[in-house]
């Protein structure tokens, strides 16, 4: 049986694990328009995601929609695409991303599909009927690890900018254009596996 202790340690774990780096990297890529000033729009971007994530849990422990393993792995990468063009795309020169509400929808509706991958391991852990504090626990542990990943990148954009003094666009373009790749790596390699 397990504890809230147990369902928080292992949404923990399911982001900070290096093995979930399709997590980790739509974490950083979502972030990369962002500065270190922009702090609070950061945190709110990171809550639209895991609220997304959270109403996939649930609907699929309430069986309410299918999984399917093949189609999220290929979701997944996409989302991490589109958000690195968005990135690019939406940049202004003065260094943040133009619309914050876009940017916040689509990491709510990007939440939804991230949480199917999430689904089938939550599902597995539910004990009883009740999976609202199970639910809340584990959401708990994914944004706690989100904002730790969060902290940390955003520790290395501002040595980057204020020690270094690098300029924020092109670190915009590198991490943006540094997860466009790998996730188009991950595609292809779901589209052949």
């Amino acid at each position: 049986m397990n504890t809230l202790t147990t369902f928080f340690i292992d949404g923990w774990e399911h982001i900070v694990d290096i093995n979930s780096y399709d997590h980790l990297l739509f974490v950083m890529t979502l972030c990369a328009a962002f500065t270190v000033t922009q702090w609070r729009q950061i945190l709110v971007i990171i809550t639209a995601f895991t609220i997304g994530h959270s109403g996939t849990l649930i609907l699929s422990a309430l069986n309410l929609i299918p999984t399917n393993a093949k189609l999220i792995d290929m979701l997944i990468p996409f989302t991490i695409m589109i958000t690195a063009i968005a990135n690019i795309m939406n940049y202004e020169k003065h260094g943040k991303f133009s619309n914050t509400k876009i940017k916040y929808s689509i990491a709510l509706v990007f939440g939804l599909i991230h949480g199917l991958a999430f689904a089938s391991n939550f599902k597995v852990m539910l004990f009883g009927d009740s999976i609202i504090l199970p639910l809340f626990a584990f959401n708990i542990g994914i944004e706690v690890g989100q904002l730790f990943i969060v902290f940390l990148f955003m520790a290395v954009l501002w040595l980057y900018t204020n020690v270094i003094r690098g300029q924020h666009l092109k670190w915009n373009l590198f991490v943006s254009g540094a997860g466009f790749g790998i996730a188009a790596t991950i595609l292809l390699s779901a589209m052949n596996g």
